[in-house]
């Protein structure tokens, strides 16, 4: 199956492309679509993460769960939103202790590109969903594909930053391996969690001061 992907990461995960549970969640966007379905993001964008940040540009992970599931808003980059579309409640939480942190001056947009361009690689666990649906993809094989992706890059690469937020970002320690690098936790930061730890984690700062430490450049947080 031919896959339109960055080639970097085409040669990485060739062989995950000819895999049957790959051809089946091919196979389902592509009956939904006949269905009438809508499905975000727009297919030239559901490897917007990987043709942005080559594997050989990774320098940080920021582990999502589900495409925005609203329209224009998702475009293949986790937590990020298109420009127009207002930041989401997450993502302003982030901008907040991006804030606190290294005094970031918040933007009037939540379009992340600037970090994935500097080698944040903003990973989505499933990289489509329904319109109106979130997780209506989070059963049909993405995450066996997106877990492959991690210990790819953990298996690859070294001193890398794993930003996992949440419970469930927080499962995919296993796949790490922390003695080449670095994993910070914290909760989510949805309005629902954010007060009970991700507000406050410095996770930011600690990631630069790490790259720096590794003697690989900072991430530039300006958006």
């Amino acid at each position: 199956m031919d896959v339109k992907i960055e080639p970097g990461w085409k040669e990485a995960l060739k062989n995950e492309f000819s895999q049957p549970y790959f051809e089946q969640i091919v196979h389902h966007i592509k009956t939904e679509k006949s269905q009438g379905k809508i499905i975000y993001p727009p297919g030239k964008q559901i490897f917007n993460a990987f043709d942005t940040t080559p594997i050989d540009k990774v320098k940080v992970v920021i582990l999502g769960q589900d495409p925005y599931h609203g329209p224009g808003q998702a475009h293949g980059l986790c937590f990020s939103v298109q420009n127009g579309v207002p930041p989401p409640p997450s993502l302003i939480n982030m901008f907040k202790e991006l804030h606190d942190d290294i005094g970031f001056r918040i933007p009037n947009h939540g379009n992340l590109t600037n970090w994935a361009k500097q080698g944040v690689f903003l990973l989505n666990a499933s990289l489509t969903v329904r319109s109106g649906e979130p997780m209506s993809h989070s059963k049909i094989g993405w995450a066996q594909f997106t877990d492959h992706v991690i210990k790819t890059i953990s298996g690859k690469k070294k001193h890398v930053v794993f930003l996992l937020w949440g419970k469930f970002a927080q499962e995919k320690r296993a796949l790490i391996d922390e003695s080449k690098h670095l994993v910070l936790r914290a909760a989510h930061p949805s309005p629902l969690s954010a007060s009970a730890g991700f507000f406050g984690c410095k996770h930011f700062s600690k990631t630069n001061e790490y790259l720096v430490s590794k003697g690989i450049d900072p991430v530039d947080w300006t958006l």
